[in-house]
């Protein structure tokens, strides 16, 4: 039968079957049993194990969630701090407190004291007033706060420094770029001064959401509170929120200090206890640990006296409120003594050992291995420069081209480096005094090159006059605009010879490929700092430790939420007086550091320049950085972040608009940290935010290369070949950097081929047609490192 009636059978749909089901009509009728019964068994089992899992998963969130919270609200948890920030200079914060303080301890008149424990709402809180204008007091209080309320006050509309939509003026923006780098906690916003009439109010309330909304997180909420019940609702929805803090300030234990005390030490003159009293937060402290007193070091504790709760959380509202600062004796429930076998020591700077670069007599075994590599190595001999060291002559690429072959015949202007014997041998007709002073030059490595140190740092002579000053802001603004324009460029001086000038200098292949040892010609800085073999595997070493101390419940520590009060030994005396004038601002931070976090290193950062900063940052300038609960001064170096290379090029100034890496000496800490920089506003006595990041690795052999360009100016030109003029003052300097390869800022690429008369002109050639209009570059590197602070915590200077 043909046509329509044809039987149309469907395709064979085997593409994307096993080989196992293919051939599964083979089996038994037993055997397709006992094969699918199987596979319904595995699935079946797969799937309970995974429902099993989430539902674990579930439960272990929930209890970490509930217990977070039993934390948080129970009678042995510090009390909350609460942190009002007015956004202009028109908000009353003082009152604001004071109404805050009066609703929790429910008392009408009286003086309140700044941390209350309310029975009613069942929590204790501590509420802390910003001073506004007063940077540094911000910072700190932000650091501790568990809750930011930013006040906004409907009178700031009609201030004249205020910002377009009124309610943040220029000191209130800043801050909050602040506390948003430093990670910001819970956040509200109180709106006072509204109208009395219930659709004005309404209305004012609406405009000003509309217009702060976008200042703050999405979570952020808004209340008004101008009356008691307003505060009142506002306690009840906070008691019931839950509370994030930043992480690294979980990370470890603190102490906001409520009272500060000294007590003379009469056995070590110069030197005092400085007696800390407070809550202790987020961890359990030890006795044999260090801490770090906010601006003032780091140091080991003589003691810990865990003290009776001046604010306890009782259930009788007359007891509500107890004011710390009246009470005279307060009773030592018990003290803590370190262990001397046990405690951590304060170790800065690693001690140098002079015999530790000697050299010991070679074994027999070492000195027949020599021989047999000596034997193995075939002789090469290399044409050099005139006064080229064997360090210098490692650095130097070989030249494999034609050219560069044939250009090395001419032996009266060059060494030849006998590798197989490893010393020079001289050129056939020399200078003796040339030689010489070459060669001193490049072993006197360090005295060479000093401009780095006179270039970086302004000066620092208390005796200038306004003028002067005046005249030497105007050259660092006018070196900044340079360095943007011509990076990188310098002239060869004409009284001091290029070899000489620039014998710290070498030149590279490529920047990228080029090998550099990272532990050569270090500086003698790098003999006080310690370094990690493997830093990560530390990191979680420490740890590791560090929870399971606290999961032991240890005689020696103290746990969190407890009154204590801190003895903190061997502080001097002109330190601790500076810090209790400082308490009655500042609050003083007292954090536990963990293990190796006192020693020093060199520690890089992810920098950026802050917008609402304008004066140039120069290299090696004197900065304060601000990293976590720390504070210390430092130098940086500034450098590029080159994903694809080992080696990063130094950047003289911090650019504004991207982001660069900051190198300093400074004591070890573990990220991750935020970073605040500030640096002293010129003729005014007040810090300045410079830049913010965070703090990204720690690792001394990072290398950061400085980089210089000399530049020459074709003078005459004849297709791939031209003479050069003004690179180099003298035949001798062309005859030292001979090697370098040279470029245009055209692309093209070329080498010297020979000095030209007795002014410092040479032939070049390139590999490509050369424009009379192009120029001629060198590039030179050296290895850039930062400087060593003259002190290290900024106290004194506040």
């Amino acid at each position: 039968m043909g046509g329509s009636r044809a039987q149309l059978n469907k395709p064979h749909k085997s593409r994307f079957s096993t080989k196992s089901s293919r051939n599964l009509h083979k089996t038994s009728l037993k055997d397709k049993s006992r094969i699918a019964k199987s596979e319904r068994n595995v699935a079946k089992g797969a799937r309970a194990a995974r429902l099993q899992r989430n539902k674990m998963l579930r439960e272990q969130k929930k209890a970490a969630l509930l217990k977070e919270k039993r934390a948080s609200s129970s009678s042995t948890s510090a009390p909350l701090v609460i942190l009002l920030f007015g956004l202009s200079a028109s908000v009353n914060v003082e009152s604001l407190a004071e109404d805050l303080l009066r609703v929790l301890s429910n008392d009408g008149a009286g003086d309140v004291s700044s941390t209350v424990a309310s029975s009613e709402y069942k929590m204790r809180i501590t509420v802390l007033k910003a001073p506004h204008g007063n940077l540094l007091s911000c910072m700190e209080m932000a650091k501790v706060a568990d809750l930011i309320a930013f006040v906004a006050s409907t009178n700031s509309l009609y201030e004249e420094n205020a910002s377009d939509f009124g309610y943040i003026d220029s000191f209130g923006s800043q801050c909050l770029s602040v506390f948003r780098q430093l990670g910001l906690p819970n956040t509200v916003v109180f709106l006072r001064d509204l109208p009395s009439d219930l659709k004005g109010k309404n209305e004012l309330k609406k405009m000003s959401i509309s217009n702060l909304a976008g200042e703050f997180p999405e979570d952020c909420k808004f209340y008004p509170a101008d009356t008691k019940d307003e505060l009142h609702k506002f306690l009840w929805l906070f008691k019931e929120q839950r509370l994030t803090v930043p992480h690294w300030r979980n990370q470890r234990p603190y102490l906001m200090s409520q009272k500060v005390d000294v007590v003379a030490d009469d056995l070590n003159s110069g030197k005092c206890t400085l007696l800390l009293t407070g809550y202790l937060h987020a961890h359990s402290l030890s006795v044999n640990q260090l801490i770090h007193v906010s601006g003032a070091g780091d140091f080991q504790l003589q003691k810990i006296e865990i003290l009776k709760d001046p604010n306890p959380l009782k259930l009788r509202k007359e007891s509500d409120a107890m004011d710390s600062d009246d009470v005279i004796d307060v009773e030592v429930v018990r003290s803590l003594d370190p262990d001397s076998m046990t405690q951590e020591p304060l170790v800065v700077e690693n001690v140098l050992d002079p015999l530790a670069g000697e050299q010991t007599w070679p074994t027999e075994a070492e000195m027949a291995e020599a021989d047999r590599n000596q034997k193995q190595k075939r002789l090469k001999k290399r044409i050099l420069p005139r006064g080229t060291s064997e360090y210098q002559a490692a650095w130097i690429v070989d030249e494999t081209d034609d050219e560069g072959s044939a250009s090395g015949s001419d032996t009266d202007d060059g060494m030849v480096l006998d590798e197989t014997e490893g010393y020079y041998r001289g050129p056939k007709e020399t200078n003796n005094s040339d030689v010489d002073d070459d060669d001193q030059a490049s072993l006197d490595d360090r005295d060479a090159d000093e401009e780095t140190d006179t270039e970086s740092v302004m000066m620092e002579d208390d005796n200038l006059t306004k003028e002067q000053i005046e005249e030497e802001i105007k050259k660092i603004k006018a070196a900044h605009a340079e360095d943007e324009e011509y990076p990188d460029e310098v002239d060869t001086p004409l009284d001091n010879p290029a070899r000489k000038r620039f014998t710290k200098y070498r030149g590279l292949k490529s920047f990228r490929t080029s090998s550099w040892d990272p532990k050569e010609s270090l500086p003698p800085e790098y003999a006080r700092i310690f370094a990690f073999d493997k830093f990560a595997r530390t990191q979680k070493h420490v740890f590791a430790k560090f929870l399971d101390m606290e999961q032991e419940n240890r005689y020696d520590c103290v746990p969190a939420g407890q009154y204590a009060r801190l003895h903190v030994k061997e502080v001097p005396t002109p330190v601790a007086s500076k810090l209790c004038l400082l308490a009655k601002t500042v609050p003083i931070i007292a954090s536990g550091l963990f293990q190796h976090e006192s020693k020093m290193s060199v520690l890089h950062f992810s920098i950026k320049k802050h917008d609402t900063y304008d004066a140039p940052i120069k290299a090696k300038e004197e900065l304060v950085f601000h990293v976590g609960f720390r504070q210390f001064v430092a130098r940086p170096i500034f450098s590029t972040d080159d994903m694809n290379s080992d080696k990063h090029k130094m950047e003289r100034f911090l650019h504004a608009g991207r982001f660069s890496v900051a190198s300093i000496y400074a004591p070890i800490s573990f990220p991750p940290l935020p970073l605040i920089v500030l640096k002293s506003a010129e003729g005014s006595a007040a810090p300045a935010i410079a830049a913010v990041g965070s703090l990204r690795s720690i690792d001394p052999d990072r290398i950061i290369l400085k980089k210089i360009v000399l530049t020459g100016y074709p003078q005459r030109v004849s297709k791939l070949k031209a003479s050069v003029r003004y690179m180099f003052h003298s035949p001798e300097d062309v005859r030292w950097f001979k090697p370098v390869e040279v470029y245009t800022k055209c692309g093209r690429h070329g080498r010297i081929k020979e000095p030209v008369g007795t002014h410092g002109a040479m032939k070049c050639t390139f590999n490509g047609v050369l424009q009379q209009h192009d120029t001629v570059c060198m590039s030179l590197y050296k290895r850039a490192y930062p400087k060593w602070p003259e002190h290290r915590f900024p106290i004194l200077d506040t």
